[in-house]
C-alpha cells in the first residue's frame, strides 16, 4: 500500500459506542437498510482507537445506535476529557436513569443532545417506533433537576428535532416542552432521506417547503426568542436557511469532512462521515463503496493516507463523487 503523508490526521471524530438501539425510528437507516451486526465497543477497543489520534479536539460518541446502551459510555467520556477533547452525543433518553445521568455529569460530558421528533405521544410513537414519550420526558426533566441541585452546567442539554412534513406542525409545542423542562437550545435537523419509510422525498422540507411551512418555522424562531431559547439548525445555518439554501452546481463541494474528520463504527469500520450509512442498496454496496478500511485490521494512519481514502477524496474533487456525497446539498443540507 502506498501511503501519503500530505493530509494531517483528523482532530474531530465520530465513534459509535454501540450499534444496538432501543427504538425503531421510521427514518433511520438502522431500521430500514442493511447494517452492521449489533455490538458494543469495549473500553479496551475504544482506547485502542482513540490512542491512534495524536490530537483530539472534538469527539461525537454516537452513530446508528443509542450511546447509553453501552455500559462503559461514562468511562469513555472521562477518558476523552482527560485527553482534552470536547465530548458530546445524541441520545433518545429512554435509558437516562438518575444513576446514568450522575455518571455523565461526573465524567464531564460537554453536551447531551436529546433526539425528540414529536410533541405528542402518538406522533413520537409513529416516528420513533416505540411508545416512550412520557418516560423520556420524565427522565430528561429529572436529569435537568439533578444538574440544578448540584449547580452543574455540564452537560449542556439541547433538543434535536428531525423536521418532516409528518411532524413539523408539532415543533411549536415541542418548544413549549423544552421551555417547561429547562432546555435552552433547540435544533431543527435536516431529514436525510433514501426513499424508505418516513425517509422519503415527499417528507423533506429542504428546497421543497411550502409558504405555510416556512411561516411555521418563522413562528418557532419568534417563540424561541420569547423564551430565551437558542434556535438553530445543524451546521452553521439558521433553521430557515437550512431549508432554502442553494448549494450551487457542485453542492457537495463546500463540505470539508473528507479532510477534517472520520467516522468509526462499533465494528471498527472507517467511514467518511455520518452521512455514509445512508442510501446504500445492499450490504455489499455498503462494504465496497462506503467502508474505507477497518481500524482493527489496519492502523488509522494506513487508512487515512491509504488508497481507498485517497480514491474517495479524488472522486470528491471530481464531477462524480461518492453517491452519499453527491446527495449532500442536493437532497439535504449539510
Amino acid at each position: 500500500m502506498t501511503i501519503s503523508t500530505s493530509i494531517a490526521l483528523p482532530r474531530s471524530i465520530y465513534i459509535e459506542p454501540t450499534s444496538r438501539c432501543n427504538e425503531l425510528c421510521q427514518q433511520c437507516p438502522r431500521t430500514l437498510l442493511s447494517r452492521e451486526e449489533d455490538r458494543d465497543l469495549t473500553f479496551a477497543e475504544f482506547r485502542y482507537i482513540v490512542d491512534q489520534f495524536p490530537q483530539l479536539e472534538r469527539v461525537v460518541l454516537h452513530g446508528l445506535g443509542e450511546p447509553l446502551l453501552n455500559k462503559e459510555i461514562a468511562q469513555m467520556v472521562r477518558y476523552l476529557k482527560e485527553r482534552g477533547a470536547y465530548v458530546l452525543f445524541n441520545s433518545n433518553g429512554i435509558a437516562l436513569t438518575r444513576q446514568k445521568g450522575q455518571e455523565l455529569i461526573e465524567a464531564g460530558l460537554d453536551e447531551y443532545r436529546l433526539s425528540m421528533d414529536g410533541a405528542s405521544r402518538e406522533t413520537y410513537a409513529h416516528v420513533r417506533g416505540v411508545d416512550a414519550f412520557e418516560k423520556i420526558w420524565r427522565n430528561v426533566g429529572a436529569f435537568v433537576e439533578l444538574q440544578k441541585e448540584q449547580r452543574r452546567d455540564k452537560p449542556a442539554v439541547s433538543l434535536w428535532f428531525t423536521a418532516m412534513r409528518e411532524n413539523l406542525h408539532e415543533l411549536p409545542q415541542l418548544i413549549e416542552l423544552a421551555h417547561t423542562h429547562g432546555i435552552r437550545e433547540v435544533y431543527m435537523q435536516r431529514l436525510v432521506y433514501f426513499n424508505k419509510g418516513l425517509a422519503a422525498a415527499q417528507q423533506s422540507l429542504f428546497r421543497r417547503a411550502l409558504q405555510e411551512e416556512l411561516a411555521l418555522v418563522k413562528q418557532c424562531e419568534q417563540k424561541c426568542q420569547q423564551y430565551g431559547i437558542t434556535f438553530k439548525a445543524a451546521g452553521a445555518m439558521s433553521p430557515l436557511e437550512s431549508i432554502v439554501h442553494d448549494f450551487g452546481s457542485r453542492p457537495w463541494a463546500g463540505c470539508r469532512r473528507p479532510y477534517t474528520l472520520t467516522y468509526i463504527t462499533s465494528s471498527g469500520n472507517v467511514l467518511s462521515c455520518c452521512f455514509a450509512p445512508f442510501g446504500h442498496r445492499s450490504r455489499q454496496e455498503y462494504q465496497e463503496e462506503r467502508v474505507l478500511g477497518n481500524i482493527f485490521n489496519e492502523s488509522l494512519e494506513e487508512i487515512w493516507q491509504g488508497e481507498r481514502y485517497t480514491a474517495f477524496r479524488d472522486a470528491f474533487e471530481s464531477e462524480h463523487p461518492a453517491r452519499h456525497c453527491a446527495q449532500c446539498g442536493l437532497n439535504w443540507s449539510y
